[in-house]
């Protein structure tokens, strides 16, 4: 439980101030102020208590950066334009904040909006230790985690066993996971485009594993790429470049993303039990959203912002279809002129109709093979 939430807690149950500071080891002016912000919430003690950590923190405190109010969407718009005018003589930065406020007057006051220009300084800045710095939106590196996490059917009590499907953009490393029950090339497929979906937009390149989903035949020079993840990539707008087998430096970078996640992730939701797929993706969702806000030691700052500074601005817009895995495959005509669909378990003539989805799905001119 949050500092924030144990102050509403301990003040619902009638503390006095100082007590509440002693026992959280807070500066009493601190919790006065939160005394005085949740006396004054619509939503009262009992409503506030129910919302999440992250949720109450954001309403009250902006969390690690206030990134879901709409000032915020704006100023982000505005940031690379406040950076760029900082370089040019005499100009400062409350110089360039009054020229804010008369835009947008219910803008940021002055120390927020120093706050975030320097948080967006921050993110851009190069650490001395020795690091491979990478282009933003360029590159992201997709992998499976070696566990296995798992959600169980209410009705029979069985357990599904699922794959974690583990994305990183290497040059903010922010991350991203999902729980999907397989790694065959229908759910990879869905993992990547859900994946697309919640970074906004699509890298230059999509660097994998030599999973079976992506690579029919693993190749130094070559490998090669399923007809799938080709036209993903085509679908898309970007090209899919497989890393070296037996080489894990490669893709060292979403290997230590597989790390962070069985940390922020797995260790977790250990003691959790789940009743779907969905709630366990949902429960997944939060833990990464507090991994990706939360503050590296290294850029003295989060995943999350070094993520809307670098590699966000760069991405390729997002084609608003999700791509759809189409199939090929070439059947013989049988000697009673049908042809059997593996993947159907059934046989069509030169005009069927699915059992499945009652329409029909093949009209053929039969040769000797279609």
């Amino acid at each position: 439980m949050s500092k924030l939430k144990e102050v509403i807690r301990l003040h619902k149950e009638q503390m006095s101030i100082r007590e509440i500071s002693r026992s959280l080891g807070m500066d009493r002016k601190t919790v006065r102020k939160y005394i005085h912000l949740v006396d004054n919430d619509p939503l009262g003690l009992d409503g506030l208590l129910k919302l999440d950590d992250p949720v109450l923190e954001r309403r009250y405190t902006g969390g690690n950066a206030a990134y879901s109010e709409k000032r915020f969407q704006d100023l982000s718009g505005r940031l690379e334009y406040i950076v760029k005018e900082l370089h040019k003589t005499g100009v400062t930065l409350y110089l360039l904040w009054e020229e804010y406020k008369k835009d947008y007057p219910n803008g940021y006051s002055y120390t927020q909006f120093c706050y975030h220009v320097g948080q967006h300084l921050k993110a851009h800045h190069l650490s001395y230790v020795l690091t491979e710095n990478r282009e933003g939106g360029r590159e992201i590196f997709l992998d499976f985690t070696g566990q296995k996490l798992s959600y169980v059917d209410r009705d029979t009590g069985e357990v599904h066993q699922c794959e974690v499907f583990v994305a990183s953009l290497p040059a903010s490393n922010y991350g991203y996971a999902i729980a999907v029950p397989s790694q065959t090339i229908d759910d990879f497929i869905y993992a990547v485009n859900e994946c697309f979906k919640d970074i906004g937009g699509v890298p230059k390149i999509i660097v994998t594993d030599n999973l079976k989903a992506s690579v029919i035949k693993a190749d130094r020079y070559e490998p090669d790429i399923n007809h799938v993840m080709d036209r993903l990539a085509e679908h898309y707008g970007c090209v899919v470049i497989p890393a070296r087998s037996l080489h894990p430096k490669d893709k060292a970078l979403v290997e230590d993303q597989v790390r962070l996640v069985y940390r922020r992730v797995f260790a977790v939701l250990r003691n959790m039990t789940f009743f779907s797929l969905k709630e366990l993706n949902d429960a997944i969702q939060e833990c990464m959203l507090k991994h990706n806000q939360r503050r590296m030691q290294q850029y003295t700052c989060t995943r999350e912002e070094r993520f809307l500074a670098i590699d966000k601005p760069k991405l390729n817009t997002l084609n608003p279809e999700s791509y759809q895995v189409e199939y090929e495959t070439e059947l013989t005509v049988l000697e009673n002129s049908h042809v059997y669909l593996g993947r159907d378990k059934h046989y069509y003539c030169k005009q069927s109709v699915c059992p499945v989805w009652k329409k029909s799905v093949i009209s053929l001119d039969f040769s000797e093979k279609v």
